[in-house]
């Protein structure tokens, strides 16, 4: 078990180190986390209590969707998030502004950002700990209304990406090469990820399909 406690939270501190290196090169975050910023600037306090707050309500959400008991267990991740994304922001890269670097400088910022979260996600995710909600919400989309995963998927980027535009969450170019390209990096880092975790704790595999 502290194995896995170990893995699990190595993963979401890389994650959200790479989320905060997105967001300070400042030219589009992924869609979730510019819905927070925007709700952020909009209301005061923190990103990473919108991002709480949300995700709690996310937990409804997804019971209604899946016609079953909010899955409560998610509250963890939800507040380890939370708790972690606020520690990058308003700590570690409280003084940091890149809003006047040349742009090659914000786009390779990006880049690494891009490439930090696909190997945080890949990490995180071999525990099989609970996920937080918004993980699951295009699951739940998917189930409810019959479509594919990639379209519920589709549907719930489509969706939180014009509610931060209208809020003016901080939508650009890099908030496109994340749809585009995250999900690649974090089967590109998962597929790395996946051996190495089990040959240093031997068992049964019970994922394999997402090789």
């Amino acid at each position: 078990m502290a194995y896995r406690i170990t893995v699990y939270l190595l993963g979401m501190f890389i994650n959200f180190f790479g989320v905060a290196l997105i967001i300070h090169a400042t030219i589009g975050a992924g869609f979730w986390t510019s819905f927070f910023i925007g709700v952020s600037d909009l209301f005061g306090l923190t990103v990473g209590f919108w991002y709480g707050v949300f995700q709690f309500l996310i937990i409804f959400l997804n019971g209604w969707l899946m016609k079953q008991n909010p899955e409560f267990k998610a509250l963890l991740p939800v507040f380890l998030e939370s708790f972690i994304l606020d520690f990058w922001l308003e700590i570690v890269f409280a003084s940091v502004n890149l809003s006047a670097a040349p742009v090659v400088v914000k786009a390779l910022t990006l880049g690494l950002g891009m490439f930090t979260i696909g190997l945080g996600v890949a990490i995180y995710i071999l525990p099989q700990f609970p996920r937080a909600p918004v993980d699951q919400l295009f699951l739940a989309v998917s189930a409810r209304f019959n479509v594919s995963l990639r379209m519920g998927q589709t549907l719930v980027a489509v969706a939180v990406a014009t509610l931060a535009v209208l809020i003016g969450g901080p939508v650009g170019i890099g908030t496109v090469v994340l749809v585009l390209f995250l999900g690649p990096v974090i089967q590109l880092w998962y597929t790395r990820a996946y051996p190495m975790y089990y040959m240093l704790k031997p068992e049964n595999a019970p994922h394999e399909e997402y090789l």
